[in-house]
């Protein structure tokens, strides 16, 4: 679906306090930017900020990222964050997003900046074969993702071609998937805050794919 342009979008993100202008100047620093040092967290492809603004304030513990190519799409994500952290009357400070092409997602991060898990909530399923490397969850995605993550992936999609062949790209890039759902709403015991495409599937009928997988660790 197309996003018609809003003018009004950079604008609003460039006030804001934990939006991050020029994301690639904080390469291997990102740590420094939060008031608190605490383990780091990333959601890839934020959309409307249906989960961050329920995962973050749920967890001051952690500190977010939260990431989208769009303005139009990371606004709303905005307004989402402020609205939530203002009903919990907590401070915003330890979550920060900006705009990024996540194929260049090595140009924004280095292996010193670690993270401690990864969120990949229905994401694009790019479907034709001939965009499947623009898939979130790509064997040249979860490569670059590698470099960062010292914990796990957690992906979350409603399309069942895109599932079984990220189970794939996940064994290829080197990944052990220690655990996976067909229907992760019949799971007990999993924490996951559902995004709105999450609660527009349900209603549909759709089961919720879900899995998460951790690097295998380099042999010596």
């Amino acid at each position: 679906m197309r996003i018609r342009h809003k003018p009004w979008a950079k604008p609003e993100l460039e006030g804001c306090p934990f939006y991050v202008i020029n994301p690639k100047e904080q390469k291997s620093k990102w740590s420094s930017l939060f008031p608190k040092k605490q383990p780091l967290r990333l959601e890839l492809g934020c959309g409307k900020g249906g989960f961050i603004s329920q995962e973050a304030p749920a967890h001051p513990e952690y500190n977010y990222i939260a990431i989208d190519i769009k303005n139009e799409m990371l606004v709303l994500a905005k307004r989402k964050l402020e609205e939530a952290y203002a009903e919990k009357n907590m401070p915003l400070d330890n979550v920060r997003i900006f705009i990024c092409n996540l194929m260049l997602f090595s140009e924004h991060f280095s292996c010193e900046d670690r993270v401690d898990r990864i969120y990949i909530n229905f994401c694009n399923p790019w479907p034709r074969s001939k965009h499947n490397k623009r898939r979130l969850t790509h064997v040249r995605q979860l490569l670059q993702y590698k470099t960062v993550l010292d914990g796990e992936i957690w992906f979350k999609t409603d399309d069942d071609q895109l599932f079984e062949e990220s189970i794939l790209y996940f064994e290829e890039a080197g990944f052990n998937v220690t655990f996976k759902t067909y229907d992760l709403h019949q799971e007990n015991g999993i924490e996951s805050f559902q995004t709105e495409h999450e609660k527009m599937f349900d209603e549909m009928g759709k089961k919720i794919k879900f899995l998460i997988a951790e690097p295998i660790p380099d042999k010596a």
